[in-house]
């Protein structure tokens, strides 16, 4: 029996009607503890307080193998009956863009949205995963192979995924196939990830003053020059090729020439040749800038997120689906950039999918839908559990076809 099959046999079967019974109240449990962890700062690299908060609800749930790890992952092992089997990973990342200090009060709306900054992204998807241990839990399910479960750190910004690269390094050999959680995108499976090289380009020059050294080189002047020509670079549409520069650095004074200035390059492909040539035509410019600005560039690799992918038909994509349809959901395929890329581009079987529905990812008025929440929770419940029992495929246990 695939997965599929057993997802879609698990959807009618007496032994969790008292979980489908149970889900109104189960996605009002999930939007509260979503809140509450979206209460705790995360942001990149500063992630202890919120591991430490989701490790005292693995602890309390029969999770064993509990901890957390120089990196501000937070772990915990559901054993199987069956220890011989290769795991399944469950993993949500727990850090978010904002940095300590933004205002995290959430808002309800009238329509059923409830905004506040990380809760779609990723408070959500961390409150599905300490809630599922706790659900089964609750509700006496012993899965056939152990389950871990994971909030690793570092997925955003510039933690080029250092904390699932972290928990894959140390329990990798273990493991058979992995479900990445989002708190938003519901109806997406991402069984693709694409290929991100993050760039963080600097000029240098001697500086001087505004008035009295004016027509010398100047770092800010210069790093703008640079900038100019690459957003002019047109990256192909198919396959999807995209930059963006994000954050711009640099200078002393208004009236000063800046000796030393710099911005962060992002650049992605779904076709990681693509992105090698993007990346060489932004060193190209960066070399002529150089020489036309007689001034000093360098150039320093922040950023390598690697590509990978399962086809749109294994094994572990169709149970997805398979989920998605008996949550009365129409499932849909996206290649998007996750914890999976790390796992994929390893050879391991994953894909990520989401939670609920929402809009405004990074920005303080981040929101998610709140109707859908139930939907969500039991595909999840669907996948992880037929998952849990699933007998893969030798053509299922190759992560990149």
């Amino acid at each position: 029996m695939d997965l599929a099959q057993r997802v879609e046999m698990l959807a009618s079967q007496p032994s969790v009607d008292a979980i489908w019974q149970f889900l109104d109240q189960i996605s009002i449990d999930l939007l509260s503890t979503a809140v509450l962890i979206q209460q705790i700062p995360s942001p990149t690299f500063n992630e202890l307080v919120r591991a430490n908060h989701v490790l005292s609800r693995f602890g309390s749930c029969g999770l064993v193998d509990t901890g957390t790890d120089a990196l501000y992952n937070a772990y915990g092992r559901l054993p199987g009956t069956d220890p011989s089997l290769p795991a399944l990973l469950i993993s949500a990342h727990s850090d978010t863009v904002f940095p300590s200090g933004t205002d995290l009060t959430v808002q309800y709306a009238d329509n059923g949205r409830v905004c506040g900054p990380g809760l779609g992204d990723n408070s959500l998807g961390v409150a599905a995963l300490v809630m599922l241990p706790e659900l089964m839990q609750q509700f006496g399910i012993r899965p056939r192979r152990d389950i871990w479960f994971v909030a690793n750190s570092r997925e955003e910004g510039l933690g080029d995924l250092g904390g699932i690269r972290a928990f894959h390094d140390r329990q990798g050999s273990t493991l058979g196939a992995a479900i990445v959680l989002e708190g938003m995108s519901l109806g997406a499976i991402i069984h693709a990830g694409i290929a991100v090289r993050r760039l963080h380009i600097t000029c240098h020059t001697p500086g001087g003053h505004s008035w009295s050294h004016f027509g010398r080189p100047t770092a800010v002047h210069s790093l703008i020059r640079l900038g100019a020509r690459i957003i002019e670079i047109t990256p192909p549409s198919s396959p999807r090729t995209t930059y963006n520069i994000g954050l711009i650095e640099g200078g002393q004074s208004i009236n000063s020439l800046a000796s030393e200035a710099g911005f962060y390059l992002d650049l992605r492909s779904e076709e990681a040749d693509t992105l090698a040539v993007l990346e060489a035509q932004v060193r190209k410019l960066v070399a002529e800038c150089q020489i036309e600005e007689q001034v000093d560039f360098q150039i320093e690799i922040v950023g390598d997120r690697p590509s990978g992918k399962i086809a749109a038909d294994h094994e572990l994509v169709r149970g997805a689906a398979a989920a998605l349809r008996a949550a009365h959901l129409q499932p849909v395929l996206k290649v998007s950039s996750t914890d999976a890329n790390l796992l994929l581009a390893r050879g391991l079987p994953a894909i990520s999918i989401g939670l609920t529905t929402g809009g405004n990812t990074h920005r303080l008025d981040e929101y998610i839908d709140t109707a859908p929440l139930a939907a969500g929770m039991r595909q999840l419940l669907l996948l992880v559990l037929a998952a849990a029992e699933w007998e893969p495929s030798p053509a299922a246990s190759q992560g990149q076809q």
